[in-house]
């Protein structure tokens, strides 16, 4: 299982960002994908997860300014972040779980920062 994290980068607070994640190595469209966070000195946290029916679910922080999505065809999911705030500075990681086993992508940076 490989995952393919792009699409960080550094904006101003109030912009946008849309970061994806390739999968392979899966049957992508059985697979829940989640997109987690670490920021410094912070413990990993989930953004956002959806289902293999799309069915989705966000942090608190995150909701109504986060989407993410999935297509399919492409083994790609992807994080739409708009509105975004010092505080949604981190790290993020696309992840998906297999026969109970944790798989990671390397990981992309995010700066919200003027």
């Amino acid at each position: 299982v490989q995952l393919q994290a792009s699409g960080g980068g550094l904006v101003q607070p109030g912009g946008s960002l849309r970061l994806s994640c390739a999968a392979s190595g899966i049957i992508f469209g059985l697979n829940v994908m989640g997109w987690y966070r670490q920021a410094p000195g912070k413990q990993r946290e989930l953004v956002a997860a959806i289902t293999r029916r799309r069915s989705t679910n966000y942090a608190d922080s995150v909701k109504g300014r986060f989407t993410i999505s999935r297509d399919n065809a492409k083994n790609t999911v992807y994080l739409q972040m708009n509105g975004l705030k010092p505080e949604d500075t981190a790290i993020y990681y696309c992840n998906t779980e297999v026969a109970g086993v944790d798989y990671w992508g390397k990981g992309t940076q995010v700066t919200v920062s003027s």
